[in-house]
């Protein structure tokens, strides 16, 4: 591999090498922009989170077999007089004209004509000026199309009853979110751009070193949209949140191996005059551990593969084709984009041969020197700083209410929040039992079955809603006490479920309970995610640790890089969430967030760890352990702590997004590659190179 790589920089170097190499990229643009789809043709808002195989989906595939036609995307409709209580009369005509427009796509609507007074009055609030419609959509419609007949059904109402008219629920919430990431999808692309470029000009001071690596980042985003519109082409889902963090990744990424690829470069003009022999020599002393780090991101995103969360595993083909590309770019695209400008790219500060490299008096040679002669305290105050960070985490709360993670002007979650303080919190979003028997099911059972679901732990209420036409399966609504997002009802409903065949047996029964809806879902979702969130975590540590060894040939040193790494992502959660709550208010997150975080955390922490590494093996060849610490650290100290500054400053830009999940994972990212880049890369880990590597000793004495 070694051997291969250096050809290829070696090629990329000269001057022929450097134009066929420019021409290969602009032409394999242009052919996929011409001839192959864009990403955003097969966005999808969201994919299917959990595998086929969780309870609350054999659930809700079982309810469909025994209530044809039972499949459908429901909504709620909710209704808000600011003054006067709600005119049944002019609701019971707005419902008519909805049903006589022949909305397209509506299946189903509660006709308040045929209900008793008692029925119809739990559709109100006890003041009258709230009330709640369900009603259901076909789910073959596309999300223009849904949008259309909400905004039908929701101005029929509107004209008829002069109510304020949210439309909540699933249907709701799927426009609204489609319409966010729309919008915000241009948003974050500009914003990621415009703070790289700022960033870049006010570290570096200079034009062209800005504007040459937002180049590579613009060629490998077009040439990576056009792959990904391929694979959309051919069945792959593009979650709109996957494309949406992919951006953020991809310009992170180029960005990094830009600055270690030109930093290397800046340093080689100053010992050869030519411009193509000091990218020659920068490339091959950077070209290996820039492509290993690519390498090691790309393996850490494929291991997502191996999680059933749906949004996780829809990361893997996202990110991995992301970081195949950029890997190939970091060794061919960017360093033949450098050689092309040469010096001129780092004017007004340009390099001059003969030049002294770094400056004793540099902060960073400043930190090697005294990491090198004091490691032990440069190590324990660092540690001391990371482990009452990570202490937090016993803190952490989580919050599986996904809707409170949108703004609070949505429409969705405006008429969420209506329902959620104007009607008894169960009501929400009751959860669907469903009973099949192995005879028919007689009266008695019915009750006695309900009886029993009754007792159960937080349980309001329970009614019957159907029986199946074979009589072998009854349908029951159960509502919670508690909201039916909150840990006390889905641990109650896990207990139930749990329990489901002593529930049966003590209802004199004979069959099986099934629990479908937003609850059951929220039960599975946790017990899925705390699955990928181990095995995720164990399967990248082991990766990563393996592939270090590789490229130290060490198993000690691994040992140590890992560790570190992993305190640091403990670390940043802790702190991370600490200064959430205390900055903005935000004292729970969601459960994605971890595994997101330690994702991207690592996979990326370990690109410092590999240039810093890299570059004390390298000079350990020719100095002492403490000579090669200090090298190590002042040279790439600036170069890591610039690319430190702007990873954290693109991965903050996800807090411009309009969910609460990109927001607090944006920031905790962003904390985290702060503590990597400033504590960990720039003391810890040299502290505990002087600690544990030791000189060899001369073979002579």
């Amino acid at each position: 591999m070694k051997k291969v790589l250096r050809l290829v920089t070696d090629f990329v170097a000269k001057k022929n090498g450097m134009w066929i190499t420019l021409g290969i990229w602009l032409a394999i643009t242009v052919l996929l922009t011409v001839f192959a789809p864009g990403a955003s043709e097969y966005k999808v808002s969201s994919v299917d989170s959990l595998p086929k195989d969780a309870k609350s989906i054999i659930a809700q595939k079982n309810i469909d077999e025994h209530f044809k036609d039972a499949e459908s995307l429901p909504g709620i409709l909710v209704l808000q007089s600011a003054e006067a209580e709600i005119n049944i009369d002019n609701l019971v005509v707005a419902l008519e004209k909805v049903n006589a427009a022949n909305i397209n796509g509506l299946k189903e609507m509660i006709s308040f004509n045929s209900l008793p007074p008692q029925a119809l009055a739990g559709f109100f609030s006890d003041d009258k000026k709230t009330a709640v419609i369900p009603l259901s959509f076909d789910t073959s419609l596309e999300t223009d199309e849904l949008e259309a007949s909400l905004e039908a059904t929701k101005e029929i109402v509107s004209n008829e009853t002069g109510s304020i008219v949210y439309m909540t629920g699933p249907a709701g919430i799927a426009v609204d979110t489609t319409n966010l990431f729309s919008r915000a999808d241009i948003v974050l692309l500009l914003s990621t751009v415009g703070i790289i470029l700022i960033l870049l000009i006010v570290i570096y001071r200079s034009p062209l070193l800005a504007l040459i690596p937002l180049l590579a980042a613009a060629i490998v985003y077009q040439v990576v949209n056009q792959l990904l519109g391929i694979l959309g082409a051919n069945g792959l889902e593009l979650a709109s949140q996957s494309v949406s963090i992919m951006s953020i990744l991809l310009f992170a990424a180029t960005i990094d191996y830009s600055l270690f690829v030109f930093s290397r470069y800046r340093e080689e003009l100053k010992n050869y005059e030519n411009k193509f022999d000091a990218m020659k020599m920068a490339m091959r002393e950077t070209g290996i551990p820039v492509f290993f780090a690519g390498g090691t991101v790309l393996a850490a995103m494929l291991v997502l593969f191996f999680a059933k969360f749906g949004d996780y595993k829809n990361f893997a083909p996202i990110f991995g084709t992301t970081m195949l590309v950029i890997m190939f770019a970091s060794i061919t695209l960017i360093p033949a984009l450098f050689t092309l400008f040469g010096r001129k790219a780092f004017w007004p500060r340009v390099p001059k041969y003969g030049e002294k490299d770094v400056k004793a008096s540099s902060l960073w040679s400043k930190i090697g020197s005294f990491v090198t002669n004091k490691p032990i305290i440069a190590a324990l105050s660092i540690l001391i700083i990371l482990v009452v960070s990570a202490l937090n985490m016993f803190n952490m709360k989580y919050e599986f209410d996904t809707i409170k993670s949108f703004p609070s002007d949505m429409p969705s979650r405006e008429g969420f929040e209506i329902i959620e303080k104007k009607f008894e919190k169960g009501d929400l979003a009751p959860t669907t039992v469903l009973f099949e028997s192995t005879k028919e099911i007689s009266d008695d059972d019915q009750v006695s079955l309900m009886d029993q679901l009754s007792k159960q732990d937080l349980v309001s209420s329970v009614r019957p809603t159907g029986i199946s036409e074979d009589g072998l399966a009854i349908q029951y609504q159960l509502t919670f006490e508690e909201s039916p997002y909150s840990s006390e009802a889905m641990d109650a409903l896990e207990k139930m479920v749990e329990d489901a065949e002593n529930i049966v047996k003590a209802s004199n029964a004979e069959g099986e309970l099934f629990f479908a809806g937003e609850t059951a879902s929220n039960v599975d979702d946790r017990s899925v995610n705390d699955r990928d969130l181990i095995v995720i975590v164990l399967l990248e540590t082991l990766l990563i640790f393996i592939l270090l060894i590789f490229l130290t040939k060490s198993i000690k040193m691994p040992i140590y890089m890992m560790g570190t790494i992993l305190l640091s992502f403990l670390a940043a959660l802790g702190l991370g969430m600490f200064l959430s709550n205390l900055f903005f208010d935000i004292d729970t997150i969601s459960n994605r967030v971890p595994l997101y975080s330690f994702v991207f955390l690592v996979a990326l922490g370990i690109d410092y760890n590999i240039i810093l590494i890299s570059r004390f093996m390298e000079e350990r060849q020719k100095h002492s352990v403490k000579e090669a610490v200090q090298i190590a650290v002042s040279h790439t100290g600036g170069v890591i702590s610039s690319a430190g500054i702007l990873l954290a400053a693109t991965f903050a830009v996800l807090m411009t997004q309009p969910i609460q999940l990109l927001f607090v994972f944006g920031f905790i990212v962003a904390v985290g590659i702060i503590l990597d880049t400033f504590l960990i890369r720039g003391i810890l880990l040299p502290a505990l190179i002087v600690l544990f590597e030791k000189d060899k000793k001369n073979k002579n004495t």
